[in-house]
């Protein structure tokens, strides 16, 4: 099982360079935002707990994105691997996941971080307003305050990967192409010496 964490601040192009790895490599792709979504929908009690913080405008704690996680490798065992999207945001959470994965007998193989300066992800992020209808996304001001957020809080992440040996930063700026190739290329590497 390879598992893998593409990282990056929002408008980094995770979401698009997600969908070729899952079909490159058949992935299992585990966002949070899904997971939150698929647990609410089957009214399990991770998803009326999270619908019930969610409905009064708490975050979701780490414990229960965590179960989430848990159903999720009991649920697909048979999987290559895991591509994380959106989580680990915190080092907090980096260190659960490490224990979840350990107690799962495999672990996170590679983060790779997608490095995007941020008057890019500011352009980036205005246009996906207009495409999308993300609302979120149109107002420079809110855009930087969701990018300081991003290197206080999820930085980290990356920083506790690195120590570990399994982080690798690419240029986030290209083709769609030109940086998948070099994730795949890094993704291939490391699954031939695994």
């Amino acid at each position: 099982m390879y598992n893998l964490i593409l990282f990056g601040p929002p408008g980094s192009g995770k979401g698009t360079q997600s969908e070729k790895l899952i079909s490159q490599y058949g992935f299992k792709h585990l966002s949070t935002g899904d997971l939150l979504r698929g647990e609410i929908a089957r009214k399990t009690s991770l998803g009326l707990e999270a619908k019930s913080l969610m409905d009064k405008g708490q975050l979701v704690p780490d414990a229960v994105v965590i179960g989430m996680i848990q159903n999720a490798l009991e649920t697909y065992p048979d999987v290559p691997g895991f591509l994380f999207d959106g989580f680990p945001r915190t080092s907090a959470q980096a260190k659960a996941l490490d224990q979840l994965l350990a107690s799962h007998n495999t672990s996170i193989n590679m983060l790779i971080a997608l490095h995007v300066p941020d008057d890019e992800l500011i352009t980036r992020m205005q246009k996906r307003a207009k495409t999308s209808g993300r609302i979120d996304d149109a107002d420079e001001s809110v855009l930087r305050k969701r990018l300081d957020v991003y290197r206080r809080d999820t930085m980290p992440v990356a920083a506790h990967y690195h120590a570990l040996g399994k982080s690798l930063s690419i240029e986030g700026v290209g083709t769609i192409e030109d940086i998948f190739g070099q994730i795949t290329s890094i993704i291939d590497q490391k699954q031939a010496t695994h």
